[in-house]
Protein backbone atom coordinates (compact mmCIF):
# COMPACT_ATOMS: atom_id res chain seq x y z
CA UNK A 1 0.00 0.00 0.00
CA UNK A 2 1.74 3.18 -1.06
CA UNK A 3 1.38 6.26 -0.42
CA UNK A 4 -0.54 6.03 2.93
CA UNK A 5 -2.44 9.02 3.79
CA UNK A 6 -4.47 9.53 7.13
CA UNK A 7 -5.81 12.11 8.61
CA UNK A 8 -7.49 13.00 11.75
CA UNK A 9 -8.68 16.56 12.98
CA UNK A 10 -5.56 18.24 13.48
CA UNK A 11 -2.74 15.60 12.20
CA UNK A 12 -2.37 13.70 8.98
CA UNK A 13 0.13 10.33 8.36
CA UNK A 14 2.07 10.50 5.11
CA UNK A 15 5.32 8.76 3.80
CA UNK A 16 8.61 10.17 4.65
CA UNK A 17 10.20 12.01 2.13
CA UNK A 18 13.82 12.89 1.91
CA UNK A 19 13.21 16.67 2.85
CA UNK A 20 12.09 15.24 6.37
CA UNK A 21 15.55 14.54 8.04
CA UNK A 22 15.98 17.62 9.46
CA UNK A 23 12.74 17.36 11.39
CA UNK A 24 13.39 13.68 12.52
CA UNK A 25 16.75 14.44 13.71
CA UNK A 26 14.27 17.01 15.75
CA UNK A 27 12.88 13.94 17.21
CA UNK A 28 15.68 10.64 17.15
CA UNK A 29 18.72 13.42 17.57
CA UNK A 30 17.25 14.73 20.95
CA UNK A 31 18.05 13.09 24.40
CA UNK A 32 14.95 13.72 25.47
CA UNK A 33 12.49 12.36 22.62
CA UNK A 34 14.96 9.09 23.09
CA UNK A 35 14.82 9.05 26.93
CA UNK A 36 12.28 6.44 27.17
CA UNK A 37 13.02 4.86 22.83
CA UNK A 38 15.20 1.47 22.92
CA UNK A 39 18.38 3.49 21.31
CA UNK A 40 20.18 6.29 22.01
CA UNK A 41 20.18 9.57 20.21
CA UNK A 42 21.00 9.32 16.51
CA UNK A 43 23.04 11.47 14.49
CA UNK A 44 22.13 13.21 11.36
CA UNK A 45 23.63 10.97 9.22
CA UNK A 46 22.58 7.95 11.13
CA UNK A 47 18.66 9.74 10.74
CA UNK A 48 19.77 10.41 7.13
CA UNK A 49 19.78 6.55 6.74
CA UNK A 50 17.50 5.99 8.44
CA UNK A 51 14.46 7.98 6.37
CA UNK A 52 16.63 6.75 2.79
CA UNK A 53 15.79 3.24 4.22
CA UNK A 54 12.61 3.87 5.15
CA UNK A 55 11.46 5.70 1.72
CA UNK A 56 12.64 2.43 -0.41
CA UNK A 57 11.10 0.27 2.18
CA UNK A 58 7.63 2.04 1.27
CA UNK A 59 7.89 0.53 -2.37
CA UNK A 60 9.05 -2.78 -1.66
CA UNK A 61 6.56 -5.88 -2.28
CA UNK A 62 5.01 -6.68 0.00
CA UNK A 63 5.56 -3.78 2.00
CA UNK A 64 6.23 -4.96 5.94
CA UNK A 65 7.06 -1.34 7.05
CA UNK A 66 5.62 1.75 6.91
CA UNK A 67 7.71 4.33 8.35
CA UNK A 68 4.93 7.77 8.66
CA UNK A 69 5.46 11.37 9.20
CA UNK A 70 3.55 12.98 11.75
CA UNK A 71 2.33 16.12 10.43
CA UNK A 72 0.26 18.97 12.32
CA UNK A 73 -2.08 20.10 9.33
CA UNK A 74 -2.62 24.03 10.60
CA UNK A 75 1.14 24.37 10.49
CA UNK A 76 1.98 21.32 7.66
CA UNK A 77 5.10 20.65 10.28
CA UNK A 78 6.70 17.39 10.87
CA UNK A 79 6.03 17.28 14.86
CA UNK A 80 6.41 12.93 15.27
CA UNK A 81 7.20 9.63 13.44
CA UNK A 82 5.08 6.56 13.85
CA UNK A 83 6.36 2.98 12.61
CA UNK A 84 4.25 0.27 11.61
CA UNK A 85 5.86 -3.30 11.12
CA UNK A 86 4.31 -6.43 9.94
CA UNK A 87 5.73 -9.38 11.79
CA UNK A 88 6.20 -12.92 9.86
CA UNK A 89 6.11 -14.59 12.91
CA UNK A 90 2.23 -13.50 14.01
CA UNK A 91 -0.29 -14.05 11.63
CA UNK A 92 -1.87 -10.68 10.78
CA UNK A 93 -0.12 -9.25 13.41
CA UNK A 94 2.51 -5.76 13.86
CA UNK A 95 4.32 -3.87 15.90
CA UNK A 96 4.19 -0.27 16.35
CA UNK A 97 5.68 2.31 17.72
CA UNK A 98 5.65 6.48 18.25
CA UNK A 99 8.12 9.81 18.60
CA UNK A 100 6.98 12.75 19.00
CA UNK A 101 9.07 16.22 19.76
CA UNK A 102 9.22 17.15 22.72
CA UNK A 103 7.50 20.65 22.46
CA UNK A 104 4.15 18.38 20.73
CA UNK A 105 3.84 16.33 24.45
CA UNK A 106 0.84 16.64 26.79
CA UNK A 107 -1.16 18.19 24.09
CA UNK A 108 -2.94 15.41 22.83
CA UNK A 109 -0.91 14.69 19.77
CA UNK A 110 0.35 11.60 21.24
CA UNK A 111 -3.28 9.69 21.22
CA UNK A 112 -4.33 11.24 17.98
CA UNK A 113 -1.03 9.40 16.44
CA UNK A 114 -1.72 6.28 18.31
CA UNK A 115 -5.40 6.37 16.81
CA UNK A 116 -4.08 7.03 12.86
CA UNK A 117 -1.79 4.04 13.80
CA UNK A 118 -4.42 1.89 15.34
CA UNK A 119 -6.72 2.82 12.59
CA UNK A 120 -4.52 2.68 9.85
CA UNK A 121 -3.94 -0.98 10.88
CA UNK A 122 -6.82 -2.41 11.40
CA UNK A 123 -8.57 -0.48 8.72
CA UNK A 124 -6.58 -0.60 5.75
CA UNK A 125 -3.92 -3.22 6.79
CA UNK A 126 -6.95 -5.22 7.55
CA UNK A 127 -4.53 -6.99 10.47
CA UNK A 128 -6.19 -8.55 13.45
CA UNK A 129 -3.24 -7.46 15.98
CA UNK A 130 -0.88 -5.00 16.99
CA UNK A 131 1.29 -4.28 19.78
CA UNK A 132 4.30 -1.71 20.89
CA UNK A 133 6.24 -1.64 23.94
CA UNK A 134 7.50 1.18 26.09
CA UNK A 135 9.88 1.56 28.53
CA UNK A 136 8.47 0.86 32.63
CA UNK A 137 9.44 4.48 33.41
CA UNK A 138 7.17 6.44 30.85
CA UNK A 139 3.97 6.89 32.21
CA UNK A 140 3.32 9.48 29.54
CA UNK A 141 3.49 6.96 26.70
CA UNK A 142 1.12 4.11 29.11
CA UNK A 143 -1.95 6.49 29.37
CA UNK A 144 -1.51 7.88 25.73
CA UNK A 145 -1.88 4.08 24.56
CA UNK A 146 -4.60 3.41 27.34
CA UNK A 147 -6.40 6.46 25.96
CA UNK A 148 -6.18 5.47 22.58
CA UNK A 149 -8.12 2.31 24.05
CA UNK A 150 -4.86 -0.35 23.85
CA UNK A 151 -4.36 -2.67 27.06
CA UNK A 152 -2.22 -3.05 28.72
CA UNK A 153 -0.25 -6.79 28.53
CA UNK A 154 2.32 -7.33 30.56
CA UNK A 155 6.23 -7.28 30.50
CA UNK A 156 8.89 -8.48 28.58
CA UNK A 157 11.99 -8.70 30.89
CA UNK A 158 15.51 -7.47 30.02
CA UNK A 159 14.01 -6.46 26.46
CA UNK A 160 15.91 -3.62 25.67
CA UNK A 161 19.74 -2.64 26.53
CA UNK A 162 20.69 0.95 26.12
CA UNK A 163 23.50 2.77 27.46
CA UNK A 164 24.42 -0.98 28.63
CA UNK A 165 21.85 -1.47 30.61
CA UNK A 166 18.99 -4.16 30.14
CA UNK A 167 15.35 -3.15 30.43
CA UNK A 168 12.34 -4.06 30.91
CA UNK A 169 9.46 -3.29 28.11
CA UNK A 170 5.59 -3.03 29.05
CA UNK A 171 3.31 -4.52 26.39
CA UNK A 172 0.43 -2.56 24.94
CA UNK A 173 -2.06 -4.27 22.33
CA UNK A 174 -5.20 -4.04 20.31
CA UNK A 175 -7.04 -6.45 18.72
CA UNK A 176 -9.03 -5.26 15.50
CA UNK A 177 -12.40 -6.40 17.21
CA UNK A 178 -11.72 -4.45 19.84
CA UNK A 179 -11.04 -0.69 17.03
CA UNK A 180 -14.47 -2.05 15.34
CA UNK A 181 -16.59 0.51 17.49
CA UNK A 182 -13.53 3.15 18.53
CA UNK A 183 -13.74 6.71 16.09
CA UNK A 184 -10.81 6.41 14.12
CA UNK A 185 -10.49 10.34 14.11
CA UNK A 186 -9.98 10.06 10.38
CA UNK A 187 -11.27 12.77 8.21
Amino acid sequence: MYPVKRSSQRLDLRELAIEDVDAVFKIYGSEEATEHLSFEPRSRVQVGDIVARSIASATATPRTEYALAVIRRDTTELIGFGRIATDPHQQRGATFGFALRPDAWGIGYGVETVRLLLGFTFEELGLHRVWGARSPTNEASARTMTAAGMTKEGVIREHIQKAGVWRDSVVHSMLDHEWGGRQSLVT
